[in-house]
């Protein structure tokens, strides 16, 4: 599929039959709750194959360059319809079954907003200037008249689907409801076999991956967990796929002792505990160093499936790797530590595939500036659709050659060119490619000056690097974290979150803290966290935890009134933003200003929702709200004994008083005012 804009004469025609050629290869089966929708996209984009080979043959002939260009502009509006639906019909293939099915009116709207675009591109349509026979017109007329009946009557999911899904994922349902809710969702899912789940655990990664510097958070922990269940209750009905084994490991003190690991976390060849898991191309998953020593013995095919593996990348299984922490924690084991630097066997890139990016490169290096942009948009759209895309890419040299177009004077080559390496960046190794080519203060230009577009995809680059620990420092020495606080303030609503979740990662170094505390960034957090429209919520509440541990950033939280709504967060907020609110209070009380907030929270009524916390909180909210009550507690008994110190202070005070009243003061006339009687102070 080509990328935005055109490669010359016939681009546009090219790009339309390119796609409905790739729609018609193909390779498109749909297991998701959206397969009758994304089947019939599919066949309307195919019913215009007749189409596309006349336009080839039309393009064979001679033309004048009036009537190409009048062409082209006819049919660049098509060409951009059918890219956006190849993207949706990849989302709908590629995609996590369970994220698809939450994320229902986001998805439902790309839908609609495909439909209506490919209605409209194909509404007066200029027959006449495409030369066009009327059999195919009719055809063509056909696919416009299914479009506009689509795009008339919305064709939502199952409602029970979703309900079952959603009632899971908040854990809103009975406990003799969840078996009968699995075993539909199981079914509906298609998740019934290891190989659908190690898939389904994949396309989570792959989520999370280029999930263009969103913060996934609680989402994908969810969303794990969820997998996990269904994994579970698969297992309990299917025991042939393999029962729990027990072995010996060490506890946190340092003790053996048996325990019983399940079965998904042990790597199939050494059959323990996985430290770093990872996914090799026939989706199975394996301990690093057991495969990479696999591999390196000469053997190129998967220990699991005996399947040829078509290339030896190794993709880190984040989503099983967080499992593997979360159930180690649940059981009192020590986490296994991994190696810092594993090595990676270089992955193979075909000739052809070779041949086809070093094509683009040298159209990068081309004085023509429409050709620079086509390229840039090519790789762009190649980086995006897989692992070995990047690899190959990276190792062509594509790099060095993408950073010098961020300088660009075209913004539309400059958005191209950091969007490339915001996708290769997803690639671990190509991390370190991009930072030791010193990209940094280039992506920053873009960041400071680009489109928004362009912006955006600058801050998820950033966010993407910042993964890597010595990067945060790299990155933040920059002039980067002012930028983003200012496309924080001012971007677009994605551009917001770009910005959110990359500073997150950046202020992880306590030294950044101070440069985005001192770049204004405290007042903005608290402008989105009494928000009341809750945009941004989840991210400024993590960023408020996360700064609150900084002196300076205490100090200008502490300035900004925070505790009514802290209190009121830690009562009604999401599990993730009560526990982060905790956090805050915590930070909040200790040190100097302790007892101004203290008595604050006291005031806001915090007690009752942190004793609510400390019983049904997240694993860290619990212990938050423990340490607060705790504090509280101490500040409570401290009141009531200054209280009780006045009060004995003050009885103390009465009978001295009267003692020292003599007799000769008492008047006569005790119903006569006299200035000379007493009065007790």
């Amino acid at each position: 599929m080509a990328g935005d804009g055109g490669r010359g004469r016939g681009a546009a025609a090219e790009r339309v039959a390119a796609a409905v050629e790739e729609a018609a290869s193909g390779g498109w089966e749909f297991r998701n709750a959206y397969r009758r929708q994304l089947l019939a996209l599919s066949r309307r984009i195919r019913l215009l194959g007749p189409f596309a080979e006349e336009l080839r043959e039309a393009r064979r002939g001679p033309a004048a360059a009036e009537e190409e260009e009048e062409r082209e502009r006819a049919l660049a509006p098509l060409a951009d319809a059918l890219e956006k639906a190849l993207d949706l019909l990849q989302l709908g293939r590629d995609g996590s079954r369970i994220f698809l099915v939450l994320e229902r009116d986001n998805v439902m709207k790309k839908f609609q907003e495909v439909i209506a675009q490919l209605e409209q591109a194909l509404c007066d349509f200029p027959y006449d200037k495409l030369d066009i026979s009327d059999e195919v017109r009719e055809q063509v007329e056909l696919v416009h008249a299914q479009l506009r009946r689509a795009k008339e009557r919305a064709d939502m999911p199952d409602d029970e689907f979703y309900n079952d899904l959603l009632s899971l994922y908040n854990k809103s349902y009975g406990p003799s409801a969840e078996q009968n809710i699995l075993e539909r969702l199981s079914e509906k899912l298609h998740l019934l076999t290891i190989t659908d789940l190690t898939q389904e655990s994949l396309a989570l990664h792959e989520m999370v991956a280029s999930g263009g510097g969103q913060d996934p958070g609680e989402h994908i922990e969810k969303m794990s967990n969820l997998l996990k269940k269904i994994k579970d209750f698969v297992q309990t009905q299917n025991p042939e796929m393999g029962p729990l084994i027990a072995t010996k490991i060490m506890d946190s003190n340092g003790e053996p002792r048996p325990v019983n690991v399940p079965d998904e976390f042990r790597c199939p060849i050494s059959l323990e505990l996985m430290k770093d898991p990872v996914i090799v191309s026939t989706g199975q998953t394996y301990e690093r160093a057991c495969i990479e020593k696999w591999i390196a013995s000469g053997h190129h095919t998967c220990p699991n499936t005996q399947q040829r593996m078509t290339n030896t990348t190794l993709t880190t299984n984040y989503v099983l790797r967080s499992l593997i922490a979360q159930w180690c924690e649940a059981n009192g084991v020590e986490p296994p530590k991994r190696s810092s630097q594993p090595n990676k066997p270089t992955p193979a890139c075909s000739s052809s595939e070779r041949a086809n990016i070093d094509a683009l490169l040298s159209q990068l290096c081309s004085p023509d500036p429409e050709e620079q942009r086509s390229a840039a948009a090519e790789l762009r759209l190649l980086a995006k659709r897989n692992a070995n895309n990047r690899i190959c890419i990276a190792e062509a040299g594509a790099i060095p050659l993408l950073l010098s177009l961020l300088s660009s004077s075209d913004l539309r080559t400059q958005e191209h060119a950091v969007t490339a390496l915001l996708n290769l960046s997803i690639h671990e190794d190509n991390k370190a490619s991009i930072i030791s080519s010193g990209a940094v203060p280039s992506i920053v230009h873009v960041l400071k000056n680009g489109s928004m577009e362009a912006r955006e995809n600058a801050a998820a680059t950033l966010f993407s690097l910042s993964v890597i620990d010595e990067y945060k420092v790299t990155i933040g020495g920059t002039g980067a974290i002012p930028a983003l606080v200012v496309l924080l303030s001012e971007g677009s609503q994605r551009g917001k979150k770009d910005a959110a979740a990359a500073l997150f990662n950046l202020c992880i170094y306590q030294g950044n803290k101070g440069r985005a505390i001192r770049a204004g960034l405290v007042p903005l957090i608290m402008g989105l966290v009494t928000n009341p429209t809750g945009a941004l919520m989840d991210e400024a509440m993590a960023i408020l935890s996360i700064l609150s541990s900084h002196p300076e950033g205490k100090a200008a939280i502490g300035a900004a009134e925070p505790v009514p709504v802290l209190v009121e967060m830690i009562g009604s907020g999401s599990p993730r933003n009560r526990e982060n609110a905790a956090s805050v209070m915590l930070h909040l009380c200790s040190g100097e200003q302790q007892l101004v907030h203290l008595a604050r929270a006291q005031e806001c009524g915090i007690m009752v929702p942190l004793r609510e916390l400390a019983l049904n909180g997240t694993g860290r909210g619990k212990r938050k709200a423990v340490h607060l009550l705790e504090r509280m507690s101490r500040f409570l008994v401290q009141q009531q004994e200054e209280k009780e110190a006045q009060m004995q202070a003050s009885a103390q005070a009465i009978p001295q008083a009267t003692d020292q009243v003599q007799e000769t003061d008492i008047p006569e006339q005790l119903d006569s005012p006299s200035p000379q009687y007493p009065t007790v102070a």
